[in-house]
């Protein structure tokens, strides 16, 4: 496996019109990503860890750079693949790091009991487990959506459709379907996402300009935990 780099990150926030011009774009430029369904999406559901006093959060807020977001994060509603994930922005870059997680760990961090930190262990999930333990991380929100994905291999260049953004705390429902969710968007409100490595092509960039689209500074677990007051839900 190619050791995780820091890599470009754009967001827009589109109407439903809008992405579906750009699929058209898109369609002949990009090639749709072979991890996605026949339909060419997948769901994804990811669990956000936070410290007892929101320390994530409060860090988004302020702006605080280098700042670092842990998730525990599945795929169209499997258990058979959960994985923990820490994504870290500086200076305007974002680097992703995951490890894999067993059931039993997943069950286990839900309930917070205690895991131990081993050489068994991968080194991302020992480094989770002692910030667990110093900084109190629990789980505190659950974002949902469904995502289609296009890929180029020039520039390493991930273009993505994030649909139907909603929050959850319904923790021990993480795999049903349904899941008792909020909308987090107006109504007819999506986000487009463009990661690359070191260059965007020209063919890419121009592909995905449109007059009414804005770069944003999108943070779906902020915006998810908007909808909380201290962590508790409100009739979710």
């Amino acid at each position: 496996m190619k050791e995780p780099r820091f890599r470009h990150e754009l967001k827009y926030l589109c109407s439903d019109a809008e992405l579906a011009m750009l699929r058209v774009r898109l369609t002949g430029l990009m090639q749709p990503d072979p991890h996605a369904g026949p339909d060419g999406c997948y769901l994804i559901r990811s669990i956000y860890m936070d410290t007892l006093y929101d320390s994530c959060r409060r860090a988004n807020e302020d702006g605080v750079d280098p700042r670092e977001k842990w998730r525990i994060r599945s795929y169209n509603r499997s258990a058979d693949r959960i994985s923990l994930e820490c994504k870290r922005r500086e200076s305007g870059m974002i680097l992703k790091k995951s490890c894999l997680l067993t059931r039993d760990q997943f069950r286990d961090l839900m309930a917070g009991r205690p895991l131990p930190v081993s050489d068994a262990n991968p080194a991302l999930l020992n480094r989770f487990l002692i910030e667990r333990r110093t900084r109190l991380f629990e789980p505190k929100v659950i974002v949902s959506y469904q995502r289609r994905p296009f890929i180029c291999p020039r520039g390493n260049v991930r273009v993505t459709f994030d649909r139907n953004i909603a929050a959850s705390a319904s923790f021990n429902r993480f795999f049903d379907h349904p899941l008792p969710e909020r909308p987090i968007l107006q109504a007819g409100m999506q986000l487009l996402e463009v990661k690359y490595d070191d260059y965007l092509p020209d063919h890419i960039y121009h592909a995905i300009q449109m007059t009414s689209m804005r770069q944003e500074t999108f943070s779906k677990y902020y915006l998810c935990r908007n909808y909380y007051h201290g962590g508790r839900t409100h009739d979710i």
